[in-house]
């Protein structure tokens, strides 16, 4: 798989998905160390969990609710549950994404 992680993070399990990614389960949380090939396109959709993601290398372009935006190196992006989004990649980009489950969240003591 591509990307440029430490070799601890590749002995993670394999991510099922449009996208190549090592995925971390802990308890409500999906933590996934994805890798995007220049050119890589994911078509707008939807989800339940609560995203959260930073770019260690390469960059993102976002589509959501109309307004497309770009994420380099060291920025965060938040994809709230349920709203539509699309993304795509331009140049071989490296993030680690947080996808929290709402419903936990929801009967998790504040």
């Amino acid at each position: 798989m591509p990307g440029k992680y430490p070799d601890k993070i590749r002995t993670l399990p394999l991510f099922d998905g449009r996208f190549d990614a090592y995925k971390l389960a802990a308890q409500g949380t999906d933590v996934l160390f994805a890798s995007y090939q220049p050119g890589t396109s994911i078509p707008p959709h939807t989800h339940d969990t609560e995203n959260h993601g930073v770019i260690i290398r390469g960059e993102l372009i976002l589509t959501m609710q109309g307004k497309v935006e770009r994420f380099g190196v060291g920025d965060w992006y938040h994809v709230p549950a349920g709203v539509e989004h699309a993304a795509y990649f331009e140049q071989e980009t490296d993030e680690i994404e947080f996808w929290f489950d709402v419903s936990m969240q929801q009967d998790a003591p504040r």
